[in-house]
């Protein structure tokens, strides 16, 4: 009698175990890391991620579970994050980093674990990428970012300069926008930008230049000073994301002065576009969170379950997966 006992015992636990490994085996588990999670950018591809749940079940066959974490521009947290996902039985690692350069030891670390690991937004260094197939970056380039924010300029100029050289001059005065010194985007986005007005003829005076890092707020400040300084008209704000231009058009609405600049700027946040629309801003790029979004979803789930990557995203080169750019005005 006790031995049926038993065996009935060890029957249930073992049925028991057998349907929590199933249960888990049908949960797909992803660890979002973000360098800050009240970046506006950042934000909108972290909800377009959670909003991916429902398509993956149908295209999957399985829950995806979602954990987002925010490192706060702190790389020490952000690396103590990194530690947690990897040890907790994850099927996947996202990453915007804080800082690019330590992107080696993570993959590193994801080696090791097994665990497949893919950054967004802040590219990696090339040979950091190529330690481990199982390493990739999904985001847009930052040089065609630039020259369509030019282009957007250049296309306004030939149809009406005078709209833009507001003193007559024949010259642009410009300020410039920078988001963080050390981030590639920024730099790229710069030298870019002027470069593509440049080659297109325009002639170009830039009386200010600042870093606000990425932020709407230091953006403000900025331009509110810049606005406050001397008697030179800026006929145009060039910044290296939405965010610091909506600052710049914050600060001219709150000035005394009697004009509106031209602003340009690139991300296409809702904002921005609400700008546009508006006529507050001449236009933006649009850098689609979404399309990263379902990148950075079947990238996972194909290095998770053991597909073929290249099927899964034929988009993709090499460990790279480029989401083009595109261009909106009113």
């Amino acid at each position: 009698m006790l031995f049926f006992a038993l065996s009935f015992l060890f029957l249930g636990l073992g049925l028991k175990n057998y349907y929590q490994k199933q249960q888990k085996e049908q949960v797909f588990k992803i660890g979002v890391l973000l360098y800050r999670g009240d970046d506006e950018f950042i934000s909108t591809v972290a909800d377009s991620l959670e909003k991916k749940k429902a398509e993956f079940k149908k295209k999957y066959g399985q829950e995806m579970v979602i954990t987002f974490r925010d490192a706060k521009q702190n790389q020490s947290v952000q690396n103590q994050q990194v530690d947690y996902i990897l040890q907790n039985d994850y099927d996947a690692l996202v990453v915007n980093t804080v800082d690019r350069t330590v992107a080696s030891g993570i993959i590193e670390k994801a080696k090791q674990a097994s665990v497949p690991v893919i950054f967004f937004n802040r590219e990696p260094v090339e040979k950091d990428l190529e330690r481990w197939d199982k390493a990739f970056y999904v985001g847009s380039s930052a040089r065609e970012s630039g020259e369509l924010e030019a282009q957007i300029v250049v296309d306004h100029w030939k149809k009406n300069p005078q709209k833009l050289d507001l003193n007559g001059d024949g010259f642009l005065q410009y300020v410039l926008l920078e988001g963080e010194e050390t981030h590639q985007d920024s730099l790229i986005r710069t030298e870019s930008s002027i470069q593509y007005l440049t080659d297109a003829g325009i002639k170009l005076q830039r009386l200010h230049r600042g870093t606000a890092d990425w932020m709407r707020r230091p953006a403000y400040d900025l331009m509110k000073n810049w606005l406050n300084e001397g008697d030179d008209k800026i006929e145009l704000v060039i910044s290296n994301n939405d965010d610091m231009a909506l600052g710049a058009l914050d600060a001219v609405n709150d000035s005394k002065i009697n004009y509106l600049p031209t602003i340009v700027g690139i991300d296409g946040t809702k904002a921005a576009i609400d700008a546009v629309n508006a006529k507050k801003m001449l236009g933006t790029v649009i850098n689609s969170n979404e399309e990263q979004a379902e990148m950075i979803i079947d990238l996972a789930a194909a290095c998770g379950m053991k597909q073929n990557v290249r099927s899964a995203v034929p988009t993709i080169k090499g460990q790279y997966v480029w989401v083009p750019y595109k261009i909106f005005t009113k």
